[in-house]
């Protein structure tokens, strides 16, 4: 639940123990090209969509790492209930619900986890809470580099998405799922994707135009598997983006992409060796991992930048 106080102007939420803003922050700033939000000064400006509203916030942390969350431009406060709903986006945003102590305990046994959990303790899987905007991600990144993938979500939000400008700075929202399936394959093209990609894109977001995909029908499976078995139906999601979304999105600590890249090239790198591990390595290595798969992947990547 969801711990925190309303001054109106100005929100706090209460975060755990297990929680370091400036550790969450290195994640943040790994891209110089990331579109979605500003920082600065180490504190996080983001434009967010609340019904009518877009309020732009400003995020940093007090003396004791809680999370200050400060609203900007207009003299009046928002409504009580963009409040509470932005309270709720940063809390899933950052994960802070989640209680991390029985991974940390996990990772003090294992061997590949030990020192990188201890490195960066605190840190949290950054999430991704608007489920188009996860699958998009997901869909642009595959199987090219990450420089490549932000380039092409950058592409794709200054193209489609929607500005907010606040004391000459531009802050952007993500393109809609109506948007995007308006378009044609020709006018995605532009944005130099894959024909393939554009039409997973206008397909998921048809999908979703439709009532036929959202958060809520994937979380009614009840599993992760029920809800990977029902991303990977869908034409362009194959295991690797749906354990993503399942991950970064749905928060399903168990969520494994198993074929990912960066987690292959972490454990070269945890292991000293050039060669590839191969699915049953990598599970054999992760045998200790039930149930914080997601997490013990995002460690590892933190590795790496």
């Amino acid at each position: 639940m969801i711990n925190w106080k309303d001054h109106e102007h100005e929100l706090t939420l209460f975060t755990p123990k297990e929680f370091n803003f400036k550790e969450n922050l290195n994640y943040l700033t790994r891209s110089s090209i990331e579109c979605m939000y500003v920082i600065k000064d180490e504190r996080i400006y983001k434009a967010v969509s609340v019904g009518q509203e877009i309020p732009i916030i400003e995020i940093h942390a007090d003396a004791e790492d809680n999370l200050v969350i400060r609203f900007l431009g207009n003299s009046a406060p928002p409504s009580k209930l963009t409040r509470t709903a932005v309270a709720h986006y940063v809390w899933e945003w950052f994960d802070l619900e989640r209680d991390l102590v029985p991974f940390y305990k996990m990772a003090k046994k294992d061997s590949l986890l030990k020192e990188t959990a201890d490195s960066f303790y605190g840190l949290r899987i950054m999430g991704i809470p608007d489920l188009f905007e996860a699958l998009c991600w997901g869909i642009l990144g595959q199987q090219i580099n990450l420089t490549f993938a932000y380039t092409l979500k950058r592409r794709l939000v200054e193209k489609f998405g929607r500005c907010v400008k606040f004391e000459g700075e531009s802050y952007w929202l993500f393109p809609t799922p109506s948007v995007i399936a308006h378009l044609s394959v020709e006018e995605l093209l532009e944005l130099r994707m894959t024909v393939k990609k554009c039409e997973y894109l206008i397909d998921v977001a048809n999908l979703m135009v439709e009532g036929k995909l959202t958060k809520e029908i994937l979380l009614d499976t009840g599993n992760l598997k029920g809800a990977e078995k029902m991303l990977v139906s869908i034409r362009g999601i194959g295991p690797w983006t749906a354990n993503y979304v399942l991950m970064r999105c749905l928060r399903f600590p168990e969520a494994f992409p198993i074929d990912d890249v960066g987690l292959h090239n972490a454990i070269k790198h945890l292991l000293c060796t050039d060669k590839k591990p191969t699915k049953n390595e990598i599970s054999h290595l992760a045998a200790n991992w039930t149930g914080w798969e997601a997490y013990a992947t995002f460690y590892l990547w933190r590795i790496l930048y």
